[in-house]
């Protein structure tokens, strides 16, 4: 049997192309295009947070190298602020990844299962994670009134400041997950009250 060589590249070079236009139309894909405006500002604020507060790290970490190494001199608070802010960043990082979606998790199981078991299995994982969100959040609030008042040690700032990331993050955490929640069983409705409709 012989085989076109032309041909086997051709459509080799076609199934390429296809595959590069497919992943780049994922990769350009606006994250936030079905959130609605709220949604949108909702992301595009946590997102200008995170921006400004991985933007302020870099640069104290950077400035600092360059002082230690180029200079000789170094501001021991710069390390101290970093640290600092490290927990506000994870905080919305989490929270921006629940709202898309793109938090990980494991569905190999879920996705076995038939669709009205999936759906309740999904669903109790919503109300799972909101609830364990938002017990780390209570159990923090108390750690916050115990040691929010204290001060750093170089800059002398209320550590309640950066501590409020572990009572504000897994709060809008816990919160992403009942809004995602309320999302997938308003789409189910929808979805079924057109199967009924056709």
């Amino acid at each position: 049997m012989l085989i076109d060589r032309d041909h086997s590249t051709s459509s080799m070079s076609d199934l390429a192309r296809e595959v590069d236009e497919a992943s780049r139309a994922t990769d350009l894909q606006h994250e936030d295009q079905d959130a609605g405006r709220l949604g949108i500002a909702i992301n595009m604020a946590a997102e200008i947070m995170g921006v400004a507060i991985l933007g302020t790290i870099v640069f104290l970490v950077f400035f600092n190298a360059f002082g230690r190494y180029a200079l000789g001199f170094t501001f021991i608070w710069g390390d101290e602020l970093v640290l600092s802010l490290l927990p506000w960043l994870g905080m919305i990082g989490m929270f921006l990844s629940i709202r898309r979606r793109q938090i990980i998790r494991i569905d190999f199981f879920v996705a076995s299962m038939p669709m009205r078991v999936r759906h309740v299995l999904e669903a109790l994982g919503c109300l799972a994670a909101a609830a364990s969100f938002l017990y780390l959040a209570v159990i923090s609030f108390d750690y916050f009134q115990l040691f929010g008042g204290d001060r750093t040690v170089y800059l002398r700032i209320q550590k309640g400041w950066f501590m409020s990331a572990m009572v504000i993050g897994p709060a809008l955490a816990a919160g992403a997950y009942l809004v995602l929640l309320h999302q997938d069983l308003r789409a189910r409705r929808a979805s079924s009250k057109s199967g009924d409709s056709s």
